[in-house]
């Protein structure tokens, strides 16, 4: 099936004698406030209350590899995340690859995406050892699925058991690409990498340029934290807070049972058909599709939002129907 891409358009302090227990990181003083829209906020139109007056969303963090606990706050989307914890712990901002949640380990079914639960625990993987790798594409396919940090890197998110790539031991989930014989991705999206690699001609080889994420001892071993099946990354909070790549954060209800499922099979065929995983954005075809009366209609829509991807007929329509049948319980 064809990629069908491009053809349109002073730090907060650390904690030294908290101990990071999953789950027990998240809310400070308060309720959700000044990233949550309107939760929270003022009734019949009066003015926002002062600045200082406001509560405030506090996360608690640490390093992957190891490191002192500390506490971020005031960022509204993914880049500011991560610049809030490169201050915390006095890093380049530029080192900091992604996130997880609740976990230090590289495991992709935790990974930090459009959604953070209000109680969820971060732990931040910084850049490790370079390394480059010269591939032999001997299939159309490589076996890899791409996402990215929403921040600029592009990261291998999960390698197909038996693929090319599951055969290259020095290839590992957690990898982040930066360049393709000699090409700079730095700043690119995961579907722009899907789409070089997808159109590397096959019975040649080409290099890869990778970091892997600092690890800390009892991961050294791991190759892959990645397991066929994972769903969407929604928190575990009361709440989430979800990051948008353009706008606000807000602080947002969890996701229904028909959103969970909906976005979960949507996420599953942006991997079928594109080689990516990317459950903000398959949050919101379900929420442009939940509607849609028709496959054009959301052809439409999604056009018009996310005209960048140009997705296939064939996917829309396969899009529609995942959303329909997630509506009537068929799944």
């Amino acid at each position: 099936m064809p990629l069908g891409l491009g053809r349109r358009k002073k730090a907060p302090p650390l904690v030294e004698n908290e101990e990071a227990e999953p789950g027990r990181g998240g809310l400070g003083e308060g309720e959700p406030g000044p990233l949550g829209g309107g939760a929270g906020g003022p009734q019949g139109g009066l003015p926002p209350p002062p600045a200082a007056l406001r509560p405030r969303l506090v996360f608690h963090t640490q390093l992957a590899h190891g490191s002192p606990t500390g506490r971020i706050e005031g960022f509204t989307n993914v880049k500011e995340l991560y610049g809030r914890i490169a201050e915390a712990f006095r890093l380049p901002a530029a080192e900091v690859m992604f996130c997880t949640l609740n976990t230090h380990k590289v495991d992709m079914d935790k990974l930090l995406g459009g959604q953070i639960g209000l109680e969820d625990f971060i732990f931040a993987h910084v850049k490790g050892q370079r390394k480059e790798v010269e591939v032999f594409k001997s299939e159309d396919a490589l076996g890899l699925t791409i996402t990215d940090n929403g921040a600029g890197y592009a990261f291998i998110k999960r390698i197909k058991e038996g693929s090319v790539i599951d055969h290259i031991q020095l290839i590992s989930v957690g990898d982040m690409i930066e360049a393709i014989n000699g090409q700079s991705l730095l700043g690119c999206r995961h579907y722009e990498v899907a789409r070089l690699l997808k159109e590397l001609p096959r019975g040649r080889a080409f290099t890869l340029k990778l970091t892997e994420p600092r690890k800390a001892f009892d991961m050294i071993s791991q190759r892959s934290g990645a397991r066929p099946g994972a769903g969407p990354q929604l928190g575990t909070g009361r709440g989430t807070l979800r990051l948008r790549s353009r706008g606000p954060a807000t602080v947002e209800d969890l996701p229904s049972a028909f959103e969970e499922k909906a976005i979960e099979k949507v996420d599953d065929l942006l991997e079928s058909y594109m080689g990516i995983r990317d459950t903000e954005l398959a949050a919101t075809m379900v929420e442009l599709g939940r509607d849609k009366r028709n496959p054009d209609e959301l052809a439409e829509a999604l056009d018009e939002r996310l005209g960048d991807f140009a997705f296939p007929d064939e996917f829309v329509f396969d899009v529609w129907g995942a959303i329909g049948d997630a509506k009537v319980g068929r799944y």
